[in-house]
């Protein structure tokens, strides 16, 4: 998802860190079984998925704004005030029931490495188009194969998605090769379709279709996520 949903001037500036408190409440514990009230916990080989917290706003305010990760996305908030704006917004897009972001943590730490964005493209999440964010230490150590399992089975199980969508800048060849590694199908070329730095660029639109995804599991495998 290069062109991030979020934008910060559609953020009210006045959002302060009390009211944003307020909004994501106390944590929650136990099965939930509506999303849209809190995000459940996804655990899997060495990641743990969770909702995001006023509290993460500076670790991935210094994760994710580093240029080698920045580089191919809409640009991030560029203060940790922005990223708490930004937490508080992901938190009424859920409740809302539009929108989705997990925070990727390793298991036995808590702080945040990454994130994953899912947004509903049509009403009732039908078509949904998904993005994420890693922080580059995290490249190459599975994190993101991990990771993207889960939110697929949260996505085709949960969301009852039909077609996920990803664009990726075609210049980002890391990117790329981590959507076609979970399966993903590319679809064809959006020209000019990415502002960056004053400079328009190509993005590849991939697809996963959720056919597609159950025909890939062997028919034993039991869920890889385990929610809490």
């Amino acid at each position: 998802m290069e062109k991030m949903p979020y934008r910060p001037e559609s953020v009210i500036r006045h959002t302060t860190v009390a009211s944003a408190s307020a909004l994501l409440g106390a944590p929650t514990t136990g099965v939930t079984s509506d999303w849209r009230q809190t995000l459940p916990v996804l655990t899997g080989r060495q990641v743990v998925l969770r909702e995001m917290r006023l509290s993460d706003a500076a670790p991935l305010h210094a994760l994710l704004t580093a240029e080698e990760v920045a580089r191919f996305i809409s640009p991030p908030p560029t203060t940790v005030e922005g990223f708490e704006r930004f937490i508080a917004w992901t938190l009424r897009q859920r409740t809302a029931g539009t929108y989705v972001c997990f925070a990727v943590t390793i298991q036995g730490f808590d702080s945040p490495i990454g994130i994953f964005q899912v947004r509903e493209m049509e009403r009732g999440f039908g078509t949904a188009e998904w993005g994420f964010a890693i922080g580059s230490s995290f490249w190459g150590t599975g994190v993101f194969q991990d990771s993207a399992e889960l939110v697929l089975e949260f996505v085709f199980e949960t969301l009852r998605v039909h077609r996920l969508e990803a664009r990726a800048a075609v210049l980002n060849v890391r990117g790329i090769g981590a959507l076609c590694k979970i399966g993903a199908v590319r679809e064809g070329v959006l020209r000019k379709s990415l502002e960056r730095n004053g400079e328009f660029l190509d993005q590849a639109l991939y697809s996963v279709l959720e056919g597609d995804w159950r025909a890939s599991r062997p028919p034993s495998l039991a869920p890889t996520a385990l929610v809490h």
